[in-house]
Order: structure tokens, then C-alpha cells, then sequence
């Protein structure tokens, strides 16, 4: 019996910024960006959509988890690549998240300042709070609450990269984001998707020149669960 094989995205239509050096895509939710150690389809798969031309499909510059979705940037040479990775890593980059928790946080902002570490050896990339693990900091605005659910829609700009950082943060300060298959109650049979969006990303590509901006419109899985915490649709924000 053949295996049925999803069908690639077509990332042409999610296109949301192309210009020589970079791209900026809206990636799906619940496709891993790059083939796991097992294997199976990933979104590099069809990268070759995105020539442009070019004599090479572009490639990372960055990593979302498979369940998140929205802004994705993609190098399209070897020196933009180079580039892009030196921003990242020197928090260059503004990154804006939007999510739904379950419990509402007390306050309407703040910041979280919490070392992370790996959980085990084990569990892969699962991390947990960890004094002597690396330095992370998240700050986070509540838009909107939904006083039937008791959840929130909260919007937070991770100022470092560590791996499920906005996860592991929203667990600690004991709202877990909805859905979260690790470190909410998504592990639990019929539970939602991960309501976690890369909604925006700043990148200053270069100097003196305006920043690169794309914005990625709420996916549909999180619609419902935004609405009743009071959002209004795209066209307000």
C-alpha cells in the first residue's frame, strides 16, 4: 500500500517580503521547517518555489517550532545568510508573538527575566527553568481577556532566542499557552492546536537603510479562541 504524502504548501501564496538578499514567508502550522532525525515531509521541501531565479532555493535563517506559525525568514545566498545569522544572534532582530493563555496573567504588562535550561538529555529540546542555564528575557502586553474562559491574548517580543523560550516562560509565570503539547494541557486527547503566531519581525538587513517589516495575519486555528478574548479581525490589529 503506497503512503498518502501531503501535499507541499504552496509558499508562493504565503509570500509576505522578498527583495535580493531575504525572504519572509508565513509558514503553516503543524509542518516542521526542516526533516527531523526520522525523517518525513518539511517545509524545506518546497523552498524550490522560491528561486526567484536564483540558481539555489533559499535557505533558514532561522528556526519556528512545528506548531507555531507565521513570520519565517529565509536567506537566499550564502552572504545573506551570514548576515541574517549575525543579527539573530545579536538580538538585532525584532520579534513580535501573538498567543492565547490559559489563566490570565494579573498585571497588563511586564518582563520576564528567566534563565533556561535542557530538562534532560532525554527529552531533546524540552527545557524547563533553570538558574544556571542561559539568560532569557520576554516581555509581554496583554491585548485582550475572555472572562467566560478565564483565558488571555497576549502579545510577547522575546528579546533572546533560546529554544520554546515565550512556552516555557508563559508556563512559569502560570499561564501556559493553549494548547502547548509539552508544557500546557495539549497533550490531552481533543485538545487544540498550539495558539502560538510569530505575528511580526523587524529586520534592520542594512545599515542605513529602513528595516525589513512583514506582519503574518492570525491563522485560522486561533481565530476563534482571539475573538472571544476580544479581537476584532486583522484590520484592527
Amino acid at each position: 500500500m503506497n503512503e498518502t504524502v501531503a501535499p507541499a504548501p504552496d509558499l508562493l501564496a504565503r509570500l509576505l517580503h522578498r527583495d535580493g538578499l531575504m525572504l519572509i514567508i508565513d509558514k503553516p502550522a503543524g509542518v516542521p521547517v526542516h526533516r527531523g532525525p526520522k525523517g518525513g515531509p518539511s517545509l524545506e521541501d518546497a523552498f524550490d518555489q522560491l528561486r526567484f531565479g536564483l540558481p539555489r532555493p533559499p535557505a533558514l535563517a532561522h528556526r519556528l517550532d512545528k506548531d507555531t506559525s507565521g513570520c519565517l525568514v529565509l536567506g537566499r545566498h550564502r552572504k545573506a545568510l551570514e548576515r541574517l545569522g549575525k543579527l539573530f544572534k545579536s538580538g538585532r532582530i525584532g520579534k513580535t508573538y501573538w498567543a492565547v493563555v490559559e489563566g490570565a496573567p494579573e498585571g497588563d504588562e511586564g518582563e520576564i527575566d528567566l534563565a533556561l535550561g535542557r530538562l534532560d538529555a532525554a527529552r531533546g529540546w524540552w527545557m524547563r527553568p533553570d538558574p544556571l542555564g542561559l539568560p532569557a528575557r520576554t516581555s509581554w502586553r496583554v491585548l485582550g481577556r475572555s472572562a467566560d474562559s478565564g483565558r488571555a491574548f497576549v502579545e510577547f517580543a522575546p528579546h533572546t532566542g533560546r529554544t520554546h523560550q515565550i512556552r516555557v516562560h508563559a508556563q512559569a509565570m502560570g499561564w501556559p499557552i493553549l494548547g502547548d503539547p509539552i508544557y500546557g494541557s495539549g497533550r490531552r486527547e481533543g485538545a487544540p492546536p498550539l495558539h502560538l503566531h510569530a505575528r511580526a519581525i523587524d529586520v534592520p538587513m542594512q545599515e542605513g537603510k529602513p528595516s525589513a517589516r512583514a506582519v503574518a495575519p492570525a491563522p485560522a486555528h486561533m481565530r476563534e479562541a482571539l475573538a472571544a478574548c476580544g479581537w476584532r479581525g486583522d484590520e484592527t490589529g
